[in-house]
């Protein structure tokens, strides 16, 4: 079906931070599949536990046990220091199931009608209920009636959400990005997870984080709120959580752990043998190579060497990120860069229509980095002197 505009690329193979395309043209990745092959592409580690544990067992279902299940999810626990993990298949069913539980949650207190509060230019995905959640007009169009039971508020306004508070009885947790990604690297004042953690606990409130770009090192810790000193209560993770495997994963911490009972929540291919074999592998890779630290630093690298370049040039609103997920904000809608970048051979993207995302793989070296400025501060320069 024609639901993406596709750049006319198409890639064969791929290797560390590099792809190659049909013609044998090499490209620097900057993308990392939007956030997702954070070991690069064709990984040794990774490749070799996908094909091992094919040729073991790829699926049986959740009606049985699941031993590397089992592992998954202590591992996952033990990192985040969380309670118990609900496994499925990708961002958005992640973020579906923290939905589900903050409603029974409500319910289970006798709330009838329990309400949500989200937060304007987010994402969340695209099934109805994280499209209602999420905070972009052109997700949400033609999909109406959408799903009741959200109150939106400016993100990073704690004031609106204190508000909400006095007034409003129905509500029962705070769905939020760490980092806002589709919105434009939105990074919220530094003690906004904190003040929002002191809000929930006060009300009975679940705090949900939204770690599906964020998490598995993206911002230079194994998970965004670590940084933070906070602890959620529900966490949804995918994207770098397969390197480019489908896997999703629903944490919950302490009474938020307890809400699903059998019956309540299920995936017939989430968490099976052959996903968990890649989230496990990608893990022990992260922690072996070091890979949240190579994040914090290679970002900084980044966006220093893009602010030095781009210094005093008209028309850059502002460098900002955390790790490797990097913003460039300019003062005008930038798409086009997208395909200038391509036929220089870098892969790019843009979103919220003026900010340039970069969201390397962790594995990118300081001479990959280099050249991810030296090639992307000029054609920034250019285009914006053109325009």
């Amino acid at each position: 079906m024609n639901t993406y505009a596709r750049l006319p690329v198409a890639f064969t193979r791929g290797e560390g931070v590099w792809l190659w395309d049909e013609q044998g043209k090499r490209y620097l990745d900057a993308v990392a599949g939007v956030a997702v092959n954070g070991l690069g592409h064709a990984h040794p580690k990774l490749a070799q536990a996908i094909c091992a544990q094919a040729k073991t067992l790829i699926h049986t279902s959740n009606l049985y046990q699941i031993p590397k299940q089992e592992q998954l999810g202590t591992k996952l626990a033990q990192l985040a220091g969380m309670d118990k993990v609900f496994l499925c298949n990708s961002g958005a069913e992640a973020n579906e199931a923290a939905i589900k539980l903050a409603r029974l949650y409500g319910h289970n207190k006798s709330i009838d009608s329990p309400a949500i509060i989200v937060m304007e230019k987010s994402f969340h995905g695209r099934t109805m209920a994280t499209l209602t959640a999420t905070g972009n007009r052109k997700v949400q169009a033609g999909f109406e009636p959408l799903v009741s039971g959200f109150v939106r508020v400016p993100y990073n306004d704690i004031a609106s959400i204190n508000q909400i508070a006095e007034h409003n009885k129905n509500v029962v947790a705070i769905l939020v990005e760490p980092v806002q990604g589709e919105g434009g690297i939105q990074i919220p004042l530094p003690a906004y997870l904190q003040e929002l953690r002191r809000i929930c606990d006060s009300h009975g409130w679940l705090l949900m984080l939204d770690e599906v770009q964020t998490g598995i090192g993206r911002t230079g810790s194994m998970f965004a709120f670590q940084q933070t000193g906070i602890v959620p209560d529900v966490m949804a993770l995918a994207k770098g959580l397969g390197s480019g495997f489908p896997i999703g994963a629903c944490l919950a911490k302490g009474i938020a752990a307890e809400v699903f009972k059998p019956g309540n929540h299920g995936s017939t291919f989430g968490g099976n043998p052959l996903a968990c074999a890649a989230a496990l592998a990608t893990l022990e890779a992260v922690d072996e190579q070091n890979l949240c630290k190579q994040a914090a630093e290679i970002g900084a690298f980044i966006r220093d060497g893009l602010s030095h370049q781009l210094a005093g040039t008209a028309g850059v609103v502002q460098v900002r990120g955390a790790g490797l997920m990097i913003g460039v904000e300019l003062d005008r809608p930038c798409g086009d860069l997208v395909k200038l970048a391509l036929a220089q051979g870098l892969i790019i993207n843009v979103t919220a229509d003026s900010v340039v995302r970069l969201l390397p793989p962790l594995v990118m070296k300081r001479d990959e980095a280099q050249q991810v400025v030296d090639m992307l501060a000029p054609l920034i320069m250019d285009f914006l002197a053109r325009k």
